[in-house]
């Protein structure tokens, strides 16, 4: 069986019936995404490591104990779960990470740079490494929804229901977020532009 083209819901399903593969496809097909959504907040490769695999034990035994309800969205089900464990390691550390993160990241900034000039590569490269070290630096829930909107591609209702607010509440963060890291660039006397929502 193809399962490319098997839905979330359908491997779910599967999984309850006994299939012990079915999970397996699961979990591999969102790895990447809740990880890279976990390692963005807790800017740390242990830790986003350590609470990704504590997030897809809890998802395994939700969906084995039923608590799992039949939405057709996994993955936001799953970032719920992952938002609500990053809060929890927060409030446990009472102080946040400064451990930069290791890796290049494409921030705000999703344009092909396959037939740009060497040059302008370079230029590109640094001007996504100063936003990345921007968003690092603004305020948890400004944070995350700089990531869901950015890395994610989450619609503000999506963001909305993922954290739990309302979607004016998204809107405003993401606003709060971008004057932040305009007021940081003015402070730094970086170049860059950073474009509203």
């Amino acid at each position: 069986m193809n399962t490319k083209h098997v839905s979330d819901q359908v491997l779910i399903d599967s999984y309850k019936n006994g299939e012990e593969t079915a999970i397996n496809i699961l979990i591999d097909r969102h790895r990447h995404k809740i990880f890279n959504y976990v390692l963005m907040l807790v800017k740390n490769t242990d830790i986003a490591d350590d609470i990704s695999q504590e997030l897809f034990i809890k998802v395994i035994h939700s969906i084995k104990s039923g608590k799992y309800a039949d939405n057709g969205k996994f993955l936001s089900w799953a970032l719920r779960i992952a938002h609500n464990m990053v809060i929890d390691y927060f409030r446990s550390q009472k102080q946040k990470s400064n451990v930069s993160i290791d890796g290049e990241i494409n921030i705000l900034n999703n344009k092909s740079l396959s037939e740009e000039a060497v040059e302008e590569k370079l230029i590109n490269e640094q001007t996504e490494n100063d936003i990345r070290k921007l968003v690092d630096h603004l305020p948890l829930e400004q944070r995350e929804v700089v990531i869901m909107r950015h890395y994610l591609g989450l619609s503000f209702k999506e963001i909305a229901e993922q954290t739990g607010v309302s979607i004016n509440t998204a809107l405003g963060r993401m606003r709060y977020a971008l004057l932040n890291m305009r007021k940081m660039i003015n402070e730094n006397n970086l170049s860059m532009n950073i474009a509203g929502q």
